[in-house]
C-alpha cells in the first residue's frame, strides 16, 4: 500500500532567493524575485527591462534581458539553465521576433530542455516591453 504524506500549509519551508542587485524589488515591491519550496522555485515575471529601467526598442536586446534576469536569481541559488523544468514567455509581436526568440532560447537553455509555452498578449506594465519570462526550476 503506497502512502501518501500531506503536510499543512504552514509546515511547507518557503525561502526567498534575492540576488544583491534585486533586493530592492524585495523591499519595494514586496515580492521576491525567486521563491522556493520543496525544491521547488518559482521566479517573479521578467521582462525586457533592465533592473536599471531602461527598455531596448530591440526585440533581441529585451529577450537577452529577461533571460539575464532569470540566470541571475538562479545563479543566486546554485542553479542554471539545467534546472529550468517550465518556461512560458509571454509576447507583443510573437511572429515579428519568434525566430530571434528561438535562437536566443537554444543558447540559453540545454538539454534536457524545459516545457515552453508562447502567448501574444495586449500589453504590459511597463512601456515598449515586448517579452517577459515566467519560471519554475526544481533542484
Amino acid at each position: 500500500m503506497k502512502k501518501i504524506l500531506f503536510r499543512k500549509a504552514s509546515q511547507l519551508a518557503k525561502q526567498a532567493i534575492i540576488p544583491k542587485n534585486m533586493t530592492s524589488l524585495y523591499q519595494d515591491w514586496k515580492m521576491a524575485p525567486g521563491s522556493e519550496v520543496d525544491g521547488f522555485v518559482f521566479l517573479t515575471g521578467f521582462n525586457g527591462t533592465g533592473l536599471d529601467g531602461v527598455t531596448s526598442s530591440e526585440a533581441a536586446t529585451q529577450i537577452n534581458t529577461a533571460f539575464d534576469q532569470v540566470f541571475s536569481v538562479l545563479d543566486e541559488g546554485a542553479m542554471d539553465a539545467r534546472h529550468v523544468i517550465e518556461v512560458t514567455s509571454y509576447h507583443i509581436g510573437l511572429r515579428a521576433h519568434l525566430e530571434t526568440f528561438k535562437t536566443i532560447w537554444t543558447e540559453r537553455m540545454c538539454e534536457p530542455y524545459p516545457a515552453w509555452t508562447a502567448i501574444e498578449v495586449a500589453g504590459f506594465a511597463s512601456e515598449g516591453v515586448v517579452v517577459e519570462l515566467r519560471v519554475v526550476a526544481h533542484r
